[in-house]
């Protein structure tokens, strides 16, 4: 090692991944395996500074003391943390970080997509951190399942996807999940809704209606379902069921359910509808699915329709009216059995509320309609549009306009909410809110 020539680091990506690649295998062959077993963040700190500092010393490299600390950060990234993603995972504006291969990282910062100059060292060395993260919460990644959904400590959730399915290497991407859960003064700064929407959207779920949130992805789903869950009585039994726990729920008493692929010999596969069958076991006062997206929409309907209101869940789709087909047609590749006609009447008997949530081409997100289902009739389900989001049109410096608008059309649950003793007054239906340049 002492014939190799090193260069100041920083004056090239390659010298620098060499540079430590050779004290982290220095580290590492000096340690034993009982000290290995015992490793922590401060001690590992202190030994990491020895060891560059005799390289430094071994092959006079001309190195600043910033480089030095930076250089020791980094080494610790590598051994306790997820290497050079860590700096933005410690980054609070960062929502999303793509890595698309191994010299290609782009992160969604304030609604935009930005790239960045982080960079890992190859391939193998995205392959390692994403085995890093699928085996802290027991799954694995492989040639015979190429696909993972996992989650960091934090809550964030990852998808990575490897050769020979992903053609540029392996590739990730990283949901993040603001350590500060937001709240309803948060969003209405935001201006995602309006103080009419959020009492008359609170009102619903404290009346026990089912409400379905639907939009695209990364629109505010789920940290709508977030938001709506703080008006579920503290008393109430919540059981929550998802492919990759991610909502945040602040009553007390919460059962949360995660999905389990198969194991390695392909069995042994737990299904968000067989969570769903058996949460009906498990004295749920209200049912949350994380998302609908298969079979599991039936079993979800037939709780809706056997006495467990107030549930809720989210699902993709393009308006309130897309995300009734979509479920109309989820249900029906569950049971095609049953007539069209039967489905669309319970599924109008089941969904009260439908809240769409998009994300703007500004980065901003939003609330853009809120409707509720009126009937089925003539084997028709009739939906009416509460609330609305009007765009009408763009600022010079690129932020959306526009105004959150009551349609004027008296929702047929107000004599439900009143049961429950919730008093709306007339004017939420008729408010007029405009959403300016700030």
């Amino acid at each position: 090692m002492g014939s190799r020539t090193l260069v100041r680091p920083g004056s090239g990506t390659e010298r620098w991944f060499e540079l430590k690649s050779q004290v982290h295998h220095k580290l590492l062959s000096s340690l034993t395996a009982e000290q290995l077993k015992s490793l922590n963040k401060e001690s590992m700190r202190g030994q990491i500074g020895t060891v560059v500092e005799k390289l430094v010393l071994d092959e006079s490299l001309p190195m600043t003391l910033a480089e030095r600390e930076r250089l020791i950060e980094e080494i610790l990234d590598e051994v306790f943390g997820l290497g050079p993603l860590e700096p933005l995972l410690k980054d609070p504006t960062v929502s999303d970080i793509l890595v698309n291969g191994f010299d290609n990282v782009y992160v969604e910062r304030l609604g935009r997509l930005v790239e960045t100059n982080v960079r890992f060292k190859d391939q193998a060395h995205v392959r390692m951190i994403i085995e890093r993260i699928v085996s802290a919460v027991g799954r694995r990644i492989d040639d015979s399942s190429p696909i993972v959904d996992a989650r960091l400590a934090d809550g964030s959730r990852v998808c990575a996807v490897i050769p020979p399915l992903s053609l540029i290497g392996p590739v990730m991407s990283i949901r993040r999940y603001g350590k500060k859960v937001l709240s309803t003064e948060d969003l209405l700064k935001n201006e995602t809704f309006t103080t009419g929407m959020l009492d008359f959207l609170s009102g619903c779920v404290e009346a026990r209606l089912n409400v379905v949130i639907s939009g695209g992805s990364g629109s505010g789903k789920t940290t709508m379902l977030n938001t709506l869950s703080r008006f579920i009585p503290e008393e109430e039994r919540i059981v929550t069921i998802e492919d990759t726990a991610e909502l945040q729920l602040q009553q007390g008493h919460v059962v949360r359910l995660e999905t389990r692929p198969m194991n390695i010999e392909g069995a042994g596969a737990v299904s968000q509808r067989d969570l769903v069958i058996n949460s009906l076991r498990m004295r749920p006062d209200r049912i949350i699915v994380g998302e609908s997206r298969g079979a599991e929409a039936l079993d979800m309907l037939q709780a809706m329709n056997t006495g467990h209101d107030g549930s809720m869940t989210t699902v993709h789709a393009n308006s309130p009216r897309d995300a009734f087909s979509r479920l109309e047609t989820m249900v029906m590749m569950a049971s095609q059995h049953v007539p069209d006609k039967v489905i669309r009447q319970q599924l109008a008997s089941a969904i009260n509320i439908v809240v769409h949530c998009a994300r703007l081409s500004d980065g901003t997100r939003k609330v853009t309609g809120i409707g509720e289902v009126a009937g089925c009739t003539h084997d028709q389900v009739e939906m009416q549009d509460i609330f609305e989001f009007e765009r009408t049109g763009i600022s010079p410096r690129g932020r959306v306009l526009g105004r959150f608008r009551a349609t004027g059309a008296r929702p047929l649950c107000l004599e439900r909410l009143k049961a429950y003793g919730i008093h709306l007054s007339q004017s939420v239906f008729q408010e007029l809110h405009e959403v300016k340049e700030k």
